[in-house]
């Protein structure tokens, strides 16, 4: 990892390590995304190093969910989602993908890098995001 970026969860059971900051945050609105108060920023699964025991959680509301949002079971905190299985194996497509949520990381590291905010309620899963406003600056 080239310039690599690290934080804990709030209890500091589990770390996560990123190569790089990622090229640009989402703050989804869709009902999952905003229940965990989350910003994902988007590895591929090499860029990405999780150490300590975390939960998984994937949507109940869906047939096959795309991901299995992972939490610290001691504090809670969100720290990072993987493409289920299931949706792997349904889809055909690679395991190329993981969100890191990036409200764990110093502000500072992020410095210049784009935050979005994508129209995930009103998203069918098909084709482009729409947006519920302007992308800021962090």
């Amino acid at each position: 990892m080239t310039n690599p970026l690290s934080a804990t969860c709030h209890c500091g059971a589990v770390h996560v390590q990123v190569a790089h900051a990622p090229d640009f945050i989402f703050e989804c609105n869709c009902s999952l995304c905003e229940s965990h108060g989350v910003w994902w920023g988007y590895y591929t699964p090499d860029e990405v190093e999780v150490t300590g025991d975390t939960r998984g959680y994937s949507r109940a509301d869906r047939e096959v969910p795309a991901v299995e949002v992972h939490f610290c079971p001691r504090c809670g905190c969100t720290t990072h989602f993987a493409l289920s299985a299931a949706w792997l194996e349904k889809s055909g497509a690679a395991n190329d993908r993981m969100g890191v949520n990036m409200r764990l990381f110093d502000r500072a590291a992020l410095s210049g890098v784009k935050l979005h905010f994508p129209d995930g309620r009103a998203w069918d899963g098909v084709g482009e995001w729409g947006y519920v406003r302007e992308a800021v600056d962090l």
